[in-house]
């Protein structure tokens, strides 16, 4: 515009007459949406898309929980507790003075973080989500807000979250923080799914929120720079009002480049969705999105919890997140001494391996070209809200960035691969683990394209066929 500005005064002062009635209009949308317009709200598409890029480009994190629950382990006066071990304290109703005196047993002199972000850079993840609170209103770093946190209260007395962030410095890892804005079993005020069972939780919500959750989270918005770059709330329930919700998101704004989630409350969308142990048939189009999955049964530690998946799993559930435009959250538990179970280790650094070979067919990606592949709707079965359920398909799935297609083939067919609804003009195929990249032979017809294969699979997990494709 500034090229017409000496030329045309007249044009200039139309134009800025111009923006401030868009953007009057806009703003008055905004409020109307929610009482405080969140950066969600009020940013531009281009801001939206710069803030996001690193996330998206990602697709792959670490979520970690870990805290106090970790000490009962999924255990309560001799007996398993059943379900998630980091609600032990709301299935059991353990009382709050009870539940607090935990924390006297709390000395996690195992907690190295160099070898937690080592972990994670080994297992390819690109950023971390680690409990800085939880329902349980338990603290993983030096609040000086309120004394409930592993400084204060535990003989540990070691800012985790501060040792976490300088290692994540070190080694080029964003780090974000879960915030549990909502529910707080040991604070009084704080809501509580199913209602207080001890008289000690009783009190007004608001001000809990105002005398705990908000300058805790303006706590960790300020102390820990760079530092975070996500914050990731949980469970809102009705105590959330939009006017409350507003108030956190007064504070939120004072930091533009902030990710957060869908799980504020007060009907506020944040910036992802966040289906929870599955994996949406579509994903979300037009929406970011990331899957948050356990490793296991639980997401705390609980000693009596083997029930891990499969490296397999977890590698085709990433490729299959990837392939649909999402990202993957993918939990550790560390026990009360700080170790991360051996068996999550294991999976994670298998997983890196594959992805070491690989990389270029997660990271940066875009979903799907086709979109069958992944699976159809039933004529005939229901799923449980009566509608016609998922049926998945694993033969093989596919991402995509310009000039190539990523076939990630999952069982094997030992001769050729056909793939119908080729749109773009196949000009090259190749293993991706083959690192000579030898030619494949390829016949295209129409929109059918068929490859010869390798009698046998280069990687028993995912063996990516990459085609590539003349650019537009």
């Amino acid at each position: 515009m500034q090229k017409y500005c000496h030329r045309d005064r007249r044009y200039l002062l139309t134009c800025a007459l111009l923006c401030s009635v868009l953007l009057t209009s806009f703003s008055f949308a905004a409020e109307a949406k929610h009482p405080v317009a969140s950066i969600q709200d009020m940013e531009t598409q281009a801001h939206r898309d710069a803030r996001m890029n690193w996330w998206r480009d990602a697709r792959f994190g670490m979520f970690i929980h870990w805290g106090l629950y970790a000490v009962p382990a999924g255990t309560w006066q001799g007996k398993e507790v059943p379900g998630i071990g980091e609600w032990i304290m709301h299935d059991a109703r353990i009382p709050v003075a009870q539940y607090q005196s935990l924390a006297h047993q709390f000395d996690p002199t195992g907690f190295d973080a160099h070898q937690w972000v080592a972990l994670a850079k080994a297992a390819g993840m690109k950023y971390i989500v680690i409990t800085a609170k939880h329902h349980d209103g338990f603290a993983m770093y030096d609040s000086k807000v309120n004394s409930f946190n592993v400084v204060s209260a535990t003989p540990f007395k070691r800012d985790a979250l501060r040792e976490l962030a300088i290692e994540c410095q070190k080694q080029g890892m964003r780090l974000g923080f879960y915030y549990s804005q909502d529910q707080d079993w040991t604070a009084p005020g704080g809501a509580a799914f199913g209602g207080h069972w001890d008289k000690a939780q009783d009190g007004d919500f608001a001000a809990y929120l105002h005398n705990k959750a908000i300058p805790q989270l303006r706590e960790l918005l300020t102390n820990y720079a760079p530092y975070p770059v996500v914050i990731w709330f949980d469970t809102p329930t009705k105590d959330m009002t939009p006017a409350l919700a507003g108030e956190v998101v007064s504070l939120l704004n004072k930091y533009p480049n902030l990710i957060w989630n869908n799980r504020l409350g007060g009907g506020y969308d944040g910036d992802t969705e966040t289906p929870e142990q599955t994996i949406p048939p579509k994903g979300f189009p037009g929406r970011d999105w990331e899957t948050c999955m356990t490793i296991n049964d639980t997401w705390g530690y609980k000693s009596h919890d083997t029930n891990f998946k499969s490296t397999a799993t977890l590698l085709h559930n990433l490729i299959d997140i990837a392939s649909k435009g999402g990202n993957y959250l993918l939990n550790v538990g560390p026990d009360a001494k700080g170790n991360i179970p051996q068996p999550e280790v294991d999976r994670l650094q298998a997983i890196g391996r594959w992805l070491d070979v690989n990389h270029e067919a997660i990271y940066g990606t875009g979903p799907t070209a086709f979109g069958d592949e992944d699976g159809f709707y039933s004529e005939t079965k229901k799923d449980e809200n009566g509608k016609p359920a998922w049926v998945e398909k694993w033969d093989w799935r596919c991402t995509t960035k310009p000039g190539r297609l990523y076939i990630h083939i999952f069982e094997w067919p030992h001769a050729a691969f056909h793939i119908d609804k080729v749109t773009q003009q196949i000009t090259g195929a190749y293993l991706l683990a083959d690192a000579q990249r030898k030619p494949l032979k390829f016949t295209q017809k129409g929109s059918a394209v068929d490859v010869v294969l390798p009698a046998q699979s280069l990687d028993p997990l995912a063996t990516v066929l990459v085609l590539e494709t003349k650019k537009p």
